[in-house]
């Protein structure tokens, strides 16, 4: 019975390594095709990026691309991945620069924590953005995945603004459903692309003004 029970235990780990070694490097696959992708989505626009062009360049088959799901699927989560190094993630709480934001207790460092790091991802993923935008007013699939990737982001951002709530920061004379709605507008990147792309503004001129909206709008003064 011993050596048997052995065996077989040395067969399960080897299963177990063999099943998570599988899992890495589908893992690692799954990165390089949404990097891959991000750069082409972002230089080419929605369009005129294909699965094939993004499996040259991520160095896999096309099979494997459209394994990852359709061409919609992917810009958004080359969004996700270009703004917070991760794609798929519900949660940015559950991210260090979420625990980092959650972590200042000073309400105005708080909020210069916040503006820096939208502009930041702004300015990473603008030319996505302008991707998106562009490809879901003519592809009905993605402007399906745009609404609820939109819906998302307003969940993180209702999830930031519930804290600080339970710390008094808040307008206390206007809905929280309105203050989140306010913060969204303000902070999206359709915003951004119009101050800074359209009208021509800095993006510190731009960091400004965010600043000073969420502070007239959205905090207690």
């Amino acid at each position: 019975m011993a050596p048997q029970s052995i065996s077989e235990k040395a067969t399960r780990r080897s299963r177990a390594y063999r099943s998570e070694l599988r899992q890495q490097q589908a893992e690692q696959t799954r990165s390089r095709v949404i990097a891959a992708a991000a750069e082409l989505f972002a230089e080419n626009g929605y369009a005129r990026t294909t699965l094939a062009r993004i499996a040259e360049a991520a160095g896999v088959s096309p099979e494997t691309v459209q394994g990852q799901g359709p061409k919609a699927a992917l810009l958004i989560s080359a969004a996700e991945y270009a703004a917070l190094g991760v794609a798929g993630e519900e949660n940015l709480l559950n991210l260090e620069v979420g625990r980092r934001l959650i972590a200042i207790q000073d309400c105005d460092k708080a909020l210069d924590y916040l503006v820096a790091f939208v502009a930041e991802v702004h300015e990473r993923t603008a030319k996505l953005g302008l991707a998106l935008i562009g490809g879901a007013s003519v592809d009905a699939e993605l402007d399906r995945y745009l609404n609820d990737f939109i819906a998302g982001i307003n969940q993180q951002v209702r999830r930031v603004l519930r804290v600080w709530r339970g710390r008094g920061w808040l307008r206390e004379n206007v809905s929280f459903d309105e203050l989140v709605e306010t913060s969204a507008v303000i902070c999206s990147v359709d915003t951004f692309l119009r101050i800074t792309h359209r009208d021509g503004w800095t993006v510190s001129r731009y960091k400004a003004w965010v600043r000073r909206m969420l502070a007239e709008t959205v905090l207690r003064s």
